[in-house]
């Protein structure tokens, strides 16, 4: 009996979903049926005939005028897009739709990760719903050959996949490659470089530059893959600091003469900002952390309105390991704001600060007495914020942080 009765309840809810299914037809004709019906007393006719009356008299000056018109309003969209991606390194319509339009028209499909869970029965206590994905940029990124290619040793994992590689992949020509690098062998070469997907392949390739000259990317390129510690990768970014640095005074100097040393120009600031900010967190791991503050500010000074590399961030991750909370306060005052596109760093590091302000007072026996006060719920609203945002943080960070803490802080 218990079998029939859920046999039949499954059969109710089949017919309920397919009627739903297909409810918008019948809802179509019952539109059309009540047009037709209502045709005269609306004088659906005479409103038609109306209109096509209107759109005869209109002249080729009103339809000249309303090109013209959508044109302007284009044009001052993509300005204003080109404007917000050179200031914060990303497009306002794609944040705004993915951070507010997507969740409200419901987010991702999850019926097929709920169809492949459901026969899982254990697993059915557990599923959660699954928030939209947000891609950032990451500035804590490791060395892929002194501490990813570590990690591969050590555990025999690959802890980059495919996706992984090909938003580097893009970040890298983004930054290091321009139009006209085809007029300088050593910068074609690392133009197909930065696209090969075999490390070896870009290894050779980027000495098969240097051979040419001393070229900054190569040396970008043998700093991240080929050093095997961080003192090789911090020796080779010096060079690369040597190399870059003499282009980007060239080009600073024939920026004007047109579009393509522009460009060019465009290439070697942001080879240069890239190069000094990998050193600053070579110092960082090489336990030279003020040193690398140091940099990181000088860095930030002198290029105030390259954010695109989020150097703050790094920025942050230092001084929260001096312990200079009042610094950290101050970087998150300046960024830490709605209209700036957010990243987990900001938003755990706030939810730290805040919690941490609360921490030596707070007792569970008194807030279940009292309630909570208005600096301990600003603490669990900004936690609530930083988990919304990136709900992975906690399972992988929290952990490593922990040990870290009770060594010697974070490798």
């Amino acid at each position: 009996m218990a079998e029939a009765g859920t046999g039949f309840l499954e059969q109710l809810k089949s017919c309920i979903v397919w009627s739903w299914t297909y409810l918008w037809t019948v809802w179509f004709f019952i539109v059309l049926f009540l047009v037709y019906i209502l045709r005269v007393p609306l004088k659906i006719n005479d409103n038609l005939s109306t209109v096509s009356m209107f759109l005869n008299t209109l002249t080729p000056k009103f339809y000249v005028a309303l090109t013209g018109t959508s044109s302007l309003i284009s044009g001052l969209i993509l300005i204003f897009e080109w404007w917000y991606f050179r200031k914060y390194g990303t497009s306002f319509i794609e944040q705004v739709s993915v951070s507010h339009l997507r969740p409200l028209l419901g987010g991702v499909d999850n019926n097929s990760s709920n169809s492949s869970n459901s026969s899982n029965g254990d697993s059915d206590s557990n599923r959660q719903s699954v928030s939209e994905c947000k891609v950032w940029r990451n500035p804590l990124n490791l060395f892929r050959g002194a501490e990813y290619n570590r990690y591969t040793w050590v555990t025999g994992r690959e802890p980059l996949t495919y996706y992984d590689m090909n938003l580097s992949a893009q970040d890298h020509q983004t930054f290091f490659t321009c139009d006209s690098d085809h007029l300088r062998p050593a910068d074609a070469i690392m133009q197909k470089a930065w696209r090969e997907r075999n490390p070896q392949a870009r290894i050779s390739a980027a000495h098969e530059a240097l051979e040419i000259n001393e070229c900054a990317t190569a040396y970008i390129l043998l700093a991240e893959e080929e050093a095997t510690t961080i003192a090789e990768a911090e020796k080779l970014f010096k060079q690369a600091l040597k190399a870059g640095d003499g282009c980007y005074r060239r080009s600073q100097q024939l920026q004007h003469h047109g579009s393509q040393y522009e460009a060019q120009h465009r290439r070697d600031t942001n080879v240069l900002v890239y190069i000094k900010r990998r050193l600053a967190m070579c110092a960082r791991r090489l336990g030279r952390t003020r040193e690398a503050v140091k940099m990181m500010r000088d860095l930030m000074k002198e290029f105030p309105l390259l954010s695109m590399f989020n150097i703050h961030e790094n920025l942050l991750e230092a001084l929260l390991e001096l312990q200079a909370y009042a610094d950290v306060q101050a970087v998150l005052a300046k960024y830490d704001d709605i209209s700036l596109p957010k990243s987990a760093t900001i938003c755990y590091t706030a939810a730290l600060l805040k919690a941490r302000a609360v921490s030596d007072k707070f007792s569970p026996e008194a807030a279940s007495r009292r309630g909570l006060s208005t600096a301990e719920m600003n603490a669990v609203e900004a936690i609530h914020r930083a988990v919304e945002f990136n709900p992975h943080v906690p399972k992988t960070h929290m952990p490593a942080k922990i040990m870290g803490h009770q060594g010697r802080g974070l490798a």
